[in-house]
């Protein structure tokens, strides 16, 4: 007779429920931190070691480590902490199944086939947009912008497009605090002719970045809304200006704006 006793399945029998024996506090408190800092729009040492509850050198040494992985960012002049381009691509990995993305995805590949150009989705943060998903042209010259990639939001036919949408004071507050950066002849830097541009976009339904952030280049976006009509990211097709310009505007405005409408539908929001 086999007197071998058998073990049963499941847990090991070392295994222990405590969450506070079962968890790294070190990477817990570093977390903590993480959240902390995504919670708000560039944030001081000080201000993360209140919110967080930690001592001032110990977020720190979190916040240097972090650095060293791209997961956060400290803007040297104002020594201000943002979370990195390494924390949004680790995030991308849910982003890839959220709705906007999903139901993005068809429209952008049937944009990119009607106009030859490539289409881009994009999302704001503050006075930046952030690049989420794109459908590549397969012109031999394109526009390229990899998942996590930040641009300037007045500089940007997708963040002109959310820029115009927002409420004026909002608008005005990301204006005063990021400034209006000249990286082209052509980029915007005046305020005043930039909310008259605003007035524009809103009266056409979509915006057009025209060699503001590069020489050479072209971008017609639209907003996306939300069910309470609120612009949350954008659509956009991008291109040599030497291809652009074979199209009137008008026709890729029209065509990049019923885009952003059908995605607006497919993720239950309000068209304008």
């Amino acid at each position: 007779m086999d007197t071998t006793l058998k073990r049963s399945r499941g847990r090991p029998k070392a295994f222990n429920p405590n969450p506070e024996r079962t968890t790294v506090q070190a990477l817990d408190r570093a977390l903590v931190i993480l959240k902390a800092l995504a919670d708000g729009e560039g944030m001081s040492l000080t201000e993360l070691a209140e919110a967080s509850g930690q001592a001032p050198a110990t977020v720190y040494r979190v916040l240097s480590t972090f650095q060293a992985h791209g997961m956060v960012e400290v803007q040297p002049a104002t020594q201000l902490w943002f979370v990195g381009q390494a924390a949004f691509r680790i995030g991308s990995a849910f982003l890839g199944r959220t709705s906007l993305v999903e139901q993005a995805r068809a429209v952008m590949r049937e944009l990119m086939s009607d106009t030859g150009e490539t289409a881009n989705l994009a999302i704001a943060d503050g006075g930046q947009v952030v690049f989420l998903s794109q459908v590549e042209t397969h012109e031999p010259i394109r526009a390229f912008f990899r998942p996590g990639t930040r641009g300037p939001i007045h500089a940007s036919g997708i963040g002109k497009a959310l820029l115009a949408y927002l409420p004026p004071e909002a608008m005005v507050r990301i204006v005063r605090e990021q400034g209006l950066a000249a990286f082209t002849p052509r980029t915007i830097t005046d305020p005043r002719r930039l909310l008259v541009e605003m007035a524009e976009i809103r009266e056409r339904g979509w915006a057009m970045d025209d060699e503001e952030r590069t020489e050479g280049m072209r971008c017609i976006a639209a907003p996306i809304f939300n069910e309470f009509r609120e612009a949350v990211a954008g659509v956009s097709i991008s291109g040599p200006i030497v291809r652009m310009e074979r199209h009137g505007g008008s026709d890729f405005g029209a065509r990049v704006r019923a885009a952003a409408d059908q995605i607006t539908e497919a993720i239950g929001g309000t068209v304008r």
